[in-house]
């Protein structure tokens, strides 16, 4: 079991990382857990069936009392006011305070929306981050929680830090193809904007199929390591954090015009991708061609473009435009000036266009 510590301004804990850790990480918080009047998990209903025993079992041990299970709708549609509300009602039906404690089990959505339970029943109660996806590597660290609205991709949430990250990766080996992808696309995203020689041997790969399980643990870990050295500079998001959302701005109008659980959040990210690395050739003094070896790279691994085609610039543009980066209408972009040196930078909506075009043009080709 690998241990990376997070300090920020405000909280100090710990993310745990490795196969079938959930007793060993556990026993390390034996008194909170037994002090707490219930112990509450909150479980995606498809990470149910495949591994709620496995963190359900030691927690009742460890805890000395029954756990109580309630179950979310799988993926993205969870992030819904409807559930945050079912959330709420279940721990004010059976009974929870201020004393009680909540665990997250399942992907980046679930972990999300119930970041944001804790964060907001009775003002705050503490929560755990149990991830089972490779995206949650990064949504889970760092304390960012929230809901989606029609208009926006979290667009309702705090910033609300766990008691600490249990990453069983052991959970990995039943994920979808497209899970895999949408994780994946966050790992490349953490090697864009800090290292070049990761992200070389990231892209060098025949397929994510050739990723063996120990290397999947040290990309993961990197990733999650990037992150939370980013986290610690800036808990809220004032400066450097913004540097986390490559790719984000064009993804999220992706993923919000296409609907929201039609496309995975990292297949939208990868999109962007390609989009920002346009933006940066550009705009900044990156070199000519990286964003087309990205473009063929993500194709190879398997990624879709299918949905560039779809969607006009004119109906992007009006989610981007409510981006949480976004100020008096101005288009704020994460770009990179080297391969793991980001920065932002306003881009015009001719700019976006143009980027818009050429990543269309270069889908047909594959076409």
């Amino acid at each position: 079991m690998q241990t990376i510590s997070i300090d920020t301004k405000h909280k100090h804990y710990e993310v745990y990382v490795g196969s079938h850790i959930y007793e060993s990480a556990l026993s390390l918080y034996t008194h909170q857990l037994q002090k707490a009047d219930h112990v509450v998990i909150f479980v995606d209903e498809v990470v149910a069936n495949l591994h709620g025993e496995k963190l359900q079992k030691p927690l009742e041990t460890i805890s000395g009392k029954a756990v109580h299970v309630f179950k979310l709708p799988a993926g993205e549609s969870s992030k819904a006011v409807e559930t945050f509300m079912a959330c709420h009602s279940f721990l004010l039906e059976i009974g929870c305070t201020r004393k009680s404690i909540i665990f997250a089990l399942g992907g980046g959505a679930c972990g999300d929306v119930v970041g944001f339970v804790a964060s907001t029943f009775m003002r705050g109660i503490p929560f755990f981050q149990c991830p089972t996806t490779i995206l949650a590597h990064d949504s889970a660290v760092g304390g960012k929680t929230a809901i989606n609205h029609p208009q926006g991709k979290n667009m309702i949430g705090s910033f609300y830090q766990p008691e600490a990250v249990l990453f069983d990766v052991s959970t990995l080996s039943t994920l979808p193809q497209q899970e895999i992808l949408s994780g994946m696309a966050e790992v490349i995203k953490h090697a864009l904007i800090s290292d070049q020689q990761w992200l070389q041997e990231l892209l060098e790969f025949p397929s994510f199929a050739d990723i063996s399980s120990t290397q999947y643990l040290a990309f993961l870990v990197k990733g999650i390591q990037v992150k939370a050295a980013i986290v610690e500079e800036d808990e809220y998001e004032q400066s450097v954090r913004k540097y986390l959302n490559l790719g984000h701005t064009y993804g999220h109008a992706i993923e919000a015009s296409t609907g929201f659980g039609k496309i995975t959040h990292g297949e939208s990210v990868a999109i962007g991708l390609v989009i920002a690395l346009l933006l940066s050739e550009e705009k900044q003094l990156l070199d000519q061609g990286n964003a087309r070896k990205l473009f063929e790279a993500l194709t190879k691994f398997g990624y879709s473009f299918d949905s560039v085609l779809e969607h006009g610039i004119d109906e992007l543009l009006s989610y981007m435009k409510r981006d949480k980066k976004a100020s008096f209408g101005e288009l704020h972009f994460v770009l990179l000036e080297q391969i793991g040196k980001p920065c932002m930078n306003i881009v015009s909506v001719e700019d976006v266009t143009l980027a818009h075009e050429q990543l269309r043009k270069w889908i047909k080709e594959v076409h």
